[in-house]
């Protein structure tokens, strides 16, 4: 067995549905599956025992551990083979899952937690962990299928490449077809150079498009190489990369982005297209930070 795979979990049916993804993720990877719960309630300085006029079962530190059983429970229950160890860690969820992450080889969380409010699609602790965690952090949306490919969200820049490199690790694990898709506008799409130097801003029709189908290519000839057995559709869009990723999401077992892509701002550890697929997706999603991830 190698590495660990770590799943959140705060007793709502959206982390149970995190411990089966990240069961199933430990069995592919032969590593083990790490059960955490943030036990935040001793910063608020309330009592955690039973109350002396209620049940000896009762109290917050009873019922952090219940649920923590369960989850275990859950996790044996759909890879009996995988060794599940669990923890209750004191602390708030963002600050626990990010220490977690930084000897994990992927964080798995609801999209959703306990603490959710009505009408949010997708929980601060799944927004904040995709940003700051130290290891790809799969946010479990909705029920994943056991069929169709898994999408990858490729825009060719140096950030991507963590992306790409899990994406393809990925389908060659669940024995799945990859759909690279990378999508342009003339608004983000680099200018050709031009053939005519007389004519620096003219460019011959199909020019741009040939451009994003080579950016494509180059971005995954290295994990083609590596990973020969993984059946890849090169999948070039005119249109916006958020509505074709979301759209391709409705057909996809997974989606794997980067972080920021190609037009993140300076700064931001998150960048729009990540945030929309949190949000929108019709299946889960694998958020990979690029090379400063473990730093």
């Amino acid at each position: 067995m190698s590495g660990v795979v770590v799943v959140g979990v705060d007793g709502s049916a959206s982390s149970l549905a995190a411990v089966e993804a990240a069961a199933r993720e430990a069995r592919l990877r032969g590593a083990g599956l790490r059960v955490v719960h943030a036990f935040i309630w001793p910063a608020m300085h309330v009592p955690l025992g039973p109350s002396p006029l209620g049940p000896a079962e009762g109290g917050l530190r009873n019922m952090a551990d219940r649920l923590v059983a369960d989850a275990v429970e859950r996790a044996r229950a759909v890879e009996p083979e995988v060794e599940v160890g669990h923890e209750v860690v004191t602390g708030e969820p963002l600050t626990v899952l990010e220490a977690q992450s930084r000897a994990a080889e992927l964080v798995v969380v609801g999209s959703r937690g306990m603490g959710g409010f009505v009408g949010l699609l997708v929980g601060s602790t799944a927004v904040h962990l995709a940003a700051y965690g130290r290891c790809p952090v799969l946010v479990v949306r909705e029920q994943p299928s056991a069929e169709g490919p898994i999408v990858l969200g490729v825009d060719g820049s140096t950030a991507g490449g963590a992306a790409v490199d899990f994406a393809f690790a990925e389908a060659e694990l669940r024995k799945a077809p990859l759909v690279a898709l990378h999508a342009w506008t003339t608004w983000n799409a680099p200018m050709p150079a031009p053939k005519d130097p007389s004519m620096p801003y003219a460019s011959p029709p199909g020019a741009l498009a040939g451009e994003e189908e080579r950016l494509l290519s180059e971005a995954l000839a290295g994990c083609q190489e590596r990973y020969p057995g993984v059946v890849v559709e090169h999948r070039v869009v005119h249109g916006a990369t958020r509505a074709a990723l979301i759209d391709a999401s409705r057909s996809a077992q997974l989606v794997v982005t980067g972080a920021r892509g190609r037009g993140g701002f300076a700064g931001l550890l998150l960048g729009s297209v990540s945030q929309a697929l949190l949000h929108h997706a019709h299946c889960p999603v694998v958020v990979v930070r690029g090379a400063d991830a473990r730093h």
